[in-house]
């Protein structure tokens, strides 16, 4: 079975057979059918988000059950399923009360765990949630794992494991924009090109997509923008207060992870209006907001992770969006590709050039 090997930060990944245990209870064995790559791999390869090598990256995927052990979900061989790259417990304080996108034991179920190996028997760390998409078949726990429709596009699918999610998610359950509202979206990858197409489900009556590449600006109206703006060549902030007899954005979203991006969408958020932070910085940045006017202007900045979703019901919610054509998901791949290829979707994320790149496996 092959795997994308990350040996080093910033060093192209190896292609190697691996080798995979059998699984125990609570443990399903899945093979993908497809898997995202996104700019969160990246980060982790970039050493932006720490996760040492040698490790198997890759956390948006969707496959079928091949087998499994004794598990509580009832997910049985032939059974679709798409990976949460945030494992939900059932049992802890925040899965309890409607936050498992903060599970406390996501960490140690998706992180400890060693099912795979190199031929010399030495073992492989994976990526967000113990995924491990970047292999072409997995052993992971079913707490990381949700039971879809069979009759669904894995391809499609596999997008809602992460980027759609998160994008949708942020718009619907952590801004919870209403309809007729202004959105600014900063930022048009794959993520971005989601929250804006929540923000068009939500029924926004204007949606600014940012992004100084032209065809992700253009993407983005596609998708539901009803304004682009190249930052360079336009102020923003004028631009927002333009369209909204001088107040600012209802909500802007953030969906890079730089910080001073970050400080650019609470400075055009209109008084009482609220800052959706989606992209996640290295943990050594930090942001500075001027803390006085932060209450006297009543703005609400929200964080956000995995778009503030119920994974266990908002991923079936989301594929019945796109069946009744409210979510489309087939316009976000820009290229379907191999595993041989993923150094190459790298390279393309970063120089802006794929809103999304999906592996396809046999």
């Amino acid at each position: 079975m092959k795997a994308a090997i990350m040996l080093a930060n910033n060093e192209p990944m190896v292609i190697e057979d691996v080798n995979l245990a059998d699984p125990g209870d609570n443990e399903v064995h899945v093979k993908w059918g497809a898997t995202g790559v996104c700019h969160s791999d990246v980060s982790i390869w970039q050493g932006k988000l720490p996760l040492p090598p040698p490790a198997i990256l890759g956390h948006e995927g969707a496959g079928v059950v091949v087998s499994a052990g004794k598990n509580d979900y009832g997910l049985e061989t032939g059974d679709h399923v798409i990976g949460s790259f945030v494992p939900t417990c059932g049992e802890c304080f925040y899965c309890k009360n409607d936050q498992a996108f903060v599970c406390e034991k996501a960490l140690e179920i998706g992180m400890g765990r060693f099912p795979f190996s190199r031929q010399d028997g030495s073992p492989l760390l994976c990526g967000p949630g113990g995924l491990a998409t970047f292999a072409e078949e997995t052993v992971v726990h079913e707490a990381a794992l949700v039971k879809i429709p069979g009759d669904f596009s894995l391809e499609q699918a596999a997008l809602v494991g992460c980027g759609v999610t998160t994008g949708v998610g942020a718009a619907l359950f952590a801004a919870e924009v209403k309809a007729g509202s202004t959105c600014v979206v900063i930022g048009c990858g794959g993520v971005g090109q989601a929250v804006i197409q929540g923000c068009r489900v939500a029924g926004a009556g204007q949606i600014i997509a940012v992004d100084l590449n032209e065809s992700k600006r253009s993407a983005s109206i596609n998708f539901g923008a009803t304004h682009s703006v190249n930052p360079n060549d336009e102020d923003l902030g004028e631009f927002v207060k333009g369209l909204t007899d001088g107040r600012g954005a209802d909500y802007a979203f953030e969906v890079v992870g730089v910080p001073e991006l970050q400080r650019q969408a609470y400075d055009i958020t209109r008084p009482g209006g609220s800052v959706i932070w989606v992209g996640i910085p290295s943990y050594l940045d930090e942001c500075s907001i001027p803390s006085a006017l932060l209450p006297l202007e009543n703005k609400r900045i929200v964080g956000t992770i995995y778009g503030s979703a119920n994974v266990r019901t908002d991923f079936v919610k989301f594929i019945n969006f796109a069946k009744e054509g409210k979510l489309d998901l087939e316009g976000m791949v820009s290229q379907r590709i191999k595993l041989e290829d993923v150094n190459d979707a790298f390279t393309a994320m970063l120089e802006g050039d794929v809103i999304r790149s999906v592996i396809t496996y046999d």
